[in-house]
């Protein structure tokens, strides 16, 4: 029961605040870590042969201090909640800061609707340089079109490893697992790149995100067509085609149809949730580093409005968000009555 308060404490904190850059954030500090001992360790795994080892320490490194830190951590929070008084009050204003770190609500819905704003404004220098801090490829020449489609791909996959995959093992294993994912995931967006540099060292790192990300992408991708379709019965703007229904269809048919239409085995499965419930495109080539990637596309364009669109992205993925937190509570019940 306290868990479920806490999860559901944290999930409104990040909501109203967000992550303040004054505080010192656990993923940060997970980042400088990371940074670190990835120095460390390729001063002493410069042969190719032995970069999978080194990416392997790396992970190892990580998670699991990680891990135990914040099992300790949560081990001395149900202690002070036990001994009452205002001990218990800290140790669950602590617990609930602690979690709220791990959810990026807040963030991920004002970091793309500066975005959005600045491309409405027509303020499109100011659009790529707020767009390049939240995602990886080049900004500097998008056209407005392509910084939208850019903004909507990160609103999706975000939600499934920012907001939904927290939520999800928080509800498994509380703060512990929940910082875990967080660390992993930090992992992959650090060195989980299939480059030159990293295509080794950054394998362990990938592979594990990948399958730490499977069930909640897939979740996330299901929350995307519920959303959708409960828009779109309250909204004329979501979608804009026949009815919710319909909406919801499409969006679960190109999910299903282009889910796989990623590099990633899990990305494509929001993103195209995403692209069929709008009805747009998204995908296609990208630079990164100067560099063309080709990338192939997901969903069928019918709605040309790429700016509406990116509206409506923002609704869904905060109404998914709530979802995401039903479910989370629902399977805590769950785990009471087994």
């Amino acid at each position: 029961m306290i868990d479920m308060i806490i999860l559901m404490a944290a999930f409104f904190l990040d909501l109203a605040v967000g992550d303040p850059r004054w505080l010192p954030h656990p993923v940060r500090i997970i980042g400088k870590s990371i940074s670190v001992l990835e120095g460390i360790i390729r001063r002493h795994a410069r042969a190719e042969r032995v970069e999978k080892i080194g990416g392997v320490f790396l992970v190892v490194l990580i998670v699991m201090p990680v891990f135990l830190l914040t099992f300790a951590i949560n081990k001395i929070v149900l202690l002070s909640i036990a001994t009452g008084g205002i001990i218990a009050a800290a140790g669950i204003i602590s617990a609930v800061v602690l979690t709220s770190t791990t959810i990026a609500v807040r963030d991920l819905i004002d970091s793309s609707k500066a975005v959005i704003d600045a491309v409405k404004s027509g303020t499109l220098d100011e659009a790529r340089r707020s767009l390049s801090m939240i995602v990886g490829r080049d900004t500097e020449r998008l056209p407005d079109k392509g910084i939208l489609k850019a903004t909507i791909e990160t609103l999706a996959e975000n939600l499934s490893d920012g907001i939904v995959a927290p939520l999800f093992y928080f509800a498994l294993g509380g703060l512990p697992l929940a910082m875990t994912f967080k660390a992993i995931n930090t992992l992959d967006s650090m060195v989980g790149y299939k480059n030159e540099n990293y295509i080794n060292f950054g394998w362990a790192s990938a592979r594990l995100d990948d399958i730490a990300n499977y069930l909640p992408a897939r979740i996330t991708g299901v929350l995307i067509v519920l959303s959708i379709g409960i828009c779109r019965t309250f909204s004329r703007t979501i979608g804009r085609t026949r009815s919710s229904l319909s909406d919801a269809g499409n969006a679960f048919a190109i999910m299903i149809r282009y889910g796989r239409n990623h590099s990633s085995p899990n990305s494509g499965i929001p993103e195209a949730a995403m692209a069929g419930g709008l009805g747009i495109i998204l995908g296609g080539p990208s630079s990164y580093g100067n560099v063309l990637v080709e990338k192939p596309t997901i969903g069928e364009e019918k709605n040309a409005d790429y700016h509406a669109a990116a509206q409506d992205a923002l609704k869904i993925v905060l109404l998914a968000s709530f979802l995401g937190l039903g479910v989370s509570v629902l399977i805590m019940i769950l785990r009471g009555l087994i």
